[in-house]
């Protein structure tokens, strides 16, 4: 890995600004990555290096980082190319030496890029290069123009008349205009601000759910189209359905190379303006609307893999309900009723299947009676999918009728349990078992500890993405691992009965290492304390320093291996526990004896100081919130009970730019527009929801034949709070911007 020099003063400061954070604390974060340092492990045992910074800034120092470091490989790349050329001058070694963004030292470099044959190649063969430079340099000569022109025409080269002479040089001129990164960099901000993303429909285009009708013929402006729509216009592109333009109006763009070409007056005047409209139209024009859509397309990209980072994020860290004995049942109408039951740590026990929905009733009951008295269970998980309601409709009536009080029902979001059923990982794990019983398993442990479950599964197949198979893959998938691993170290993971899938996660263990942490614990048995960790093989000094403060023993040796210190701070606890004069053990038994100690009395960094007597307080705490079940309407099965004016409760499956989904327990999701959400103006819908939320709304309509239901919760609140008038200021316009950037311009 590149060392930390191999970054400029510079750029380190500008990163600096961009992330808003110490210099400091970004050498030092730097350095922590540059050691091998995991960035859950730095951001929560390294404050003191950092100052602080949180996982998120981290995250970000991590990114630019990486883009740096690309960036001073490509610049290497670019300025050995030039001056192999022999045409790296000072002044343009300065320049891309200076930038600080890849598309601008591209731009530096294009004029030197090796390029195909192009008319202005042809031109220069043909000996009119000179001719160029001096319309280009704008300075009389000696000869008129004509006159000057008419010396370069020569038969043997192609040159057959002066006019062929001019329109070889404009051609010269063109590709010089083209490549000028000063002009390329302005005309890019003018398509930002003032291009319009025009859609329509091919010709003869087949559409038969016209799901891309409203982009027919649609128009958005580039700087406000918001990710989902450019996503849906180039998904309808890529169907065949549309094809879209950027359309900037061209007097506009034309003027601007004008100004940018046209100094000084003069017999050249004529032929630089036809270069320059022959530069914009045939060159220009389609390069810069190229860069554009690459751009809209990343900026498409980056918000939609955002809002499911988000969506994961919180699905990721829902409320478990515990350690306890749990029967999924994955619904089932022709097939019968799925069954799987689990203990408290999720070990699978029994599977049998039953057929309420087909008339045994009766044989139903008396096989949940006996599964629920046999494996004490106290909990049952129905999956969300088909015949889900009637299920759970039979299940609270069975356990109204057997006055089963200690037993709760609640509807599990199967999303996904299909995958994991056929997955590798879960033929490891039940090599012998059926799809459906896997199925019924997983459904049973999703109520347990829906983050050990669904890590289990493609974060892709969960159900909680907006345009996910049109983003870029790669970096969906690098994100949504981050989201992951930062969720499961936030949480802490249990080592004794911890899948490798979940394993897998904790900050400084490989797919390869989790293995080998599973394979030792089936061969040993129980780990009774983390330095235990260090005999597995495959695990140093700096996989153990990264990964034990994550896991947890319950029942340890030591009692610290529950809680989320360090095992490196446990001299800390202990200089702790003897300035209060008591054992280690009371402290964990009586969090209360901390209010007596006095954080002077030792000498650590406040930070970690700060960190260690807050997990004593609440050791071995789940951050996760209280689970509590959602109440679905009794009477509301089908889309068809549904009616307008209803209040119902439901659950937030999936958050989008455009509004949120809500399960209400009726096989489709009804949409809450972001216009719905809430009685005050809102840009986003994650400012108010989140998946996996229990939410109230009404039903403003329904509609069973396209499966379509139009939901509220704004409805449900009160008038919108008022707000105070703040005067705007006047932002620059486009034509203020352009004369600012037309004052650095000169002529080359």
């Amino acid at each position: 890995m590149p060392e930390l020099k191999s970054l400029s003063p510079e750029i380190l400061i500008h990163v600096a600004q961009v992330i808003n954070v110490p210099l400091k604390g970004l050498t030092a974060t730097i350095e922590l990555l540059d050691e091998g340092g995991t960035v859950p492990f730095i951001a929560r045992y390294r404050k003191e290096a950092t100052g602080n910074l949180d996982e998120v800034q981290i995250r970000s120092i991590e990114e630019k980082l990486a883009y740096f470091r690309e960036l001073e490989d490509r610049r290497a790349t670019i300025l050995a190319s030039i001056e192999e050329q022999g045409k790296l001058t000072p002044e343009l070694k300065a320049r891309i030496e200076k930038t600080l963004e890849k598309s601008e030292l591209e731009d530096l470099y294009l004029p030197y890029k090796p390029k195909r044959r192009t008319k202005a190649t042809i031109a220069r063969e043909k000996g009119l290069e000179p001719l160029a430079l001096y319309l280009w340099t704008q300075e009389p000569a000696e000869l008129p123009l004509e006159a000057f022109a008419a010396t370069f025409v020569n038969a043997e080269k192609g040159v057959n008349t002066t006019a062929e002479a001019l329109e070889g040089a404009r051609h010269i001129i063109a590709e010089m205009i083209s490549e000028n990164a000063d002009l390329r960099k302005a005309l890019r901000q003018m398509m930002f601000d003032e291009g319009v993303v025009v859609s329509r429909k091919v010709m003869d285009a087949v559409d038969e759910q016209e799901k891309f009708k409203m982009y027919y013929e649609y128009r958005e402006p580039v700087s406000k189209i918001p990710s989902h729509r450019m996503l849906a216009i180039r998904r309808g592109e890529s169907e065949n359905v549309l094809y879209f333009t950027i359309e900037l109006e061209p007097v506009r763009a034309l003027d601007l190379v004008r100004r940018f070409i046209l100094k000084t007056p003069g017999d050249w005047t004529p032929q630089l303006e036809l270069a320059s409209d022959d530069s914009y139209n045939r060159l220009l024009n389609s390069s810069i609307q190229t860069e554009i859509r690459l751009e809209l397309k990343k900026r498409a990209d980056s918000e939609a893999i955002q809002v499911f980072r988000e969506n994961l994020q919180n699905l990721l860290l829902a409320p478990p309900a515990g350690q306890l004995g749990v029967m999924g049942i994955d619904p089932g109408i022709r097939t019968g009723c799925k069954i799987a039951i689990v203990d408290e740590t999720g070990k699978y026990l029994e599977n049998t299947v039953i057929y309420p929905q087909r008339g045994d009733t009766a044989g139903a009951m008396k096989t949940l009676k006996s599964l629920i008295t046999k494996f004490n269970v106290k909990a049952i998980a129905i999956g969300n999918g088909t015949a889900s309601r009637e299920t759970d409709a039979f299940v609270r009536e069975f356990l109204q009728q057997e006055k089963l009080d200690t037993v709760f029902s609640v509807t599990v979001n199967e999303s996904g349990a299909s995958i994991y059923s056929a997955s590798d990982i879960a033929r490891q794990e039940f090599p012998d078992l059926d799809l459906t019983v896997r199925g019924a398993i997983s459904i049973a442990r999703r109520l347990q500890d829906p983050l050990a479950e669904l890590v289990k599964i493609d974060p892709k197949s969960i159900g909680v993405g907006q345009y996910q198979h049109d983003v870029d893959q790669r970096q969906l998938q690098q994100s949504l691992e981050t989201v992951i691993e930062s969720c499961v170290n936030r949480v802490g993971v249990e080592l004794n009965t911890a899948s490798w899938a979940l394993l897998r996660y904790v900050a400084g263990i490989s797919e390869r290492t989790a293995l080998k942490i599973v394979e030792y614990r089936n061969e040993n048995g129980k780990f009774t304390s983390r330095v235990q960790l260090t005999a597995v093989p495959g695990i140093g000094p700096k996989t153990f320093e990264q990964a034990a403060g994550f896991l947890r023993i319950r029942g340890a040796s030591n009692p610290l291996d529950m809680t989320a210190v360090h095992p490196e701070s446990y001299p800390v606890v202990a200089q702790i526990a003897e300035r209060l004069g008591v054992k280690l053990e009371e402290i964990i038994q009586q969090p209360q004896l901390l209010e007596k100690f006095k954080k002077d009395d030792i000498a650590v960094g406040v930070y970690t100081l700060n960190d260690i007597l807050e997990e004593l307080r609440k050791p071995g705490r789940d951050p996760r919130d209280k689970f509590v079940a959602p109440s679905f309407k009794e009477g509301v099965k089908e889309i068809a009970d549904v009616q307008p004016g209803m209040v119902l409760e439901g659950v937030v499956t999936n958050v989008t730019k455009f509004g949120a989904f809500v399960d209400v327990g009726v096989h489709q999701d009804g949409l809450v527009h972001i216009s719905e959400l809430s009685n005050r103006y809102i840009q986003d819908a994650s400012e108010v929801v989140k998946a996996g939320q229990i939410v109230k709304v009404k039903v403003l309509s329904a509609d069973a034949k396209t499966k379509r239901i139009a939901l509220s919760i704004k409805a449900l609140q009160g008038p919108p709070p008022q707000k105070p008038q703040r005067p705007q200021q006047a932002k620059p316009s486009m034509d203020d911007k352009l004369a600012a950037l037309s004052s650095k311009w000169k002529v080359r």
